[in-house]
């Protein structure tokens, strides 16, 4: 079906060291089919044509745990990444906030680089792919886990559930890049839309500080439209620093630097509009209450298909034999997120 033995010969690799991984969102060694070898859609296929992209062009990809939603952008031919689809989740866990030890059921945030050996095509939960958390600033702090994936199914326990359709689509997004020859792609796992309504929504959260450090690598990929080149030292991240990377060290004092003078000038001009609306709102409106532990969210969608026909029917229909994780929680709604409708995604077929 495919004609690219060494892309193969990869994501292989991965399958033996995936299997290896016993904690977090992995159970054990999958079947032995090609589920991850599924073609793309025909109507995916025609949205990149229309968009002026190739299946083999690089991909970028973001994850918003409030709005549950994972977005896969690509690069079209003018060189910059375009959105091509967003993707309802269906199930995380935990709260907002980073992840930083083993068993906490926490939802990594942070910038993550996937490379081909991360990719799992005989995930137990369908086809997943690792985060690679925790990465070098996590190490850094001592943050501890492992095993924390993007999946198939609905049930998290740390991990970020796309129901087995959606992930089978972005496995495949994944495959197609590293075909094209992309070494890696960059995640963004954020706590939210990084909007300065969001922030302003969230300022009393004694994660703060670190959201408006996430903040400046969202807005350097919305001034640029192109993944920032991360680097880390002290307790944060570094985004698209003139010159060598390697002088930056996780948990050591930051190099004197600056950031590409082209792109600081974009980004200096967002970051400037987001904070006057971020001095307007939180002059106008009170913070957000800090939410007592509800265990995660869950995209509006497959919410109302919860409620309407309950855990057992909604399973059978996007997450096979695995059971849903915690539905009396997914039903709690704590962020009262919206999300996009499920037909504006293509990702669930209700029958």
């Amino acid at each position: 079906m495919f004609q690219r033995s060494s892309t193969l010969a990869k994501l292989a690799v991965a399958a033996g060291l995936s299997a290896l991984l016993l904690a977090g969102c992995v159970l054990g060694e999958g079947g032995g089919d090609a589920r991850h070898l599924q073609p793309l859609p025909a109507k995916l296929v025609s949205q990149m044509s229309a968009k002026g992209m190739t299946q083999t062009d690089p991909i970028f990809i973001r994850i918003f745990k409030k709005e549950s939603e994972l977005e896969v952008w690509k690069r079209d031919r003018s060189g910059r990444f375009s959105l091509l689809k967003t993707y309802p989740m269906c199930r995380w866990s935990g709260q907002l906030g980073p992840k930083t030890r083993e068993g906490d059921r926490q939802a990594p945030e942070g910038f993550y680089t996937v490379t081909a050996d991360l990719m799992n095509p005989r995930s137990e939960f369908y086809l997943s792919f690792n985060l690679g958390y925790p990465n070098a600033l996590e190490r850094s702090q001592g943050f501890t886990g492992s095993a924390l994936m993007v999946h198939g199914a609905c049930t998290s326990a740390g991990c970020f559930a796309m129901t087995d359709d959606g992930v089978a689509e972005i496995f495949a997004l994944a495959r197609e890049a590293f075909a094209g020859g992309q070494k890696s792609f960059q995640v963004q796992a954020l706590p939210f839309r990084m909007t300065p309504e969001n922030m302003a929504a969230h300022r009393s959260s004694p994660n703060m500080a670190f959201w408006r450090n996430l903040k400046e690598g969202s807005d350097h990929f919305e001034a640029t439209r192109q993944p920032p080149k991360i680097a880390a030292c002290e307790r944060r991240y570094v985004f698209d620093a003139a010159g060598d990377s390697s002088r930056f060290i996780a948990g050591a004092p930051c190099p004197a630097f600056e950031v590409e003078p082209a792109i600081q000038s974009l980004v200096s001009e967002r970051r400037a509009n987001d904070e006057r609306r971020f001095s307007a709102l939180t002059s106008a409106s009170s913070a957000s209450p800090i939410l007592a532990y509800a265990d995660g969210g869950m995209h509006s969608s497959f919410r109302k298909m919860l409620k309407e026909m309950g855990p057992e029917r909604l399973q059978s229909l996007v997450a096979g034999r695995v059971e849903i994780s915690r539905p009396d929680a997914a039903l709690l709604d704590p962020y009262g997120a919206t999300g996009s409708p499920p037909e504006a995604t293509g990702s669930i077929n209700v029958r």
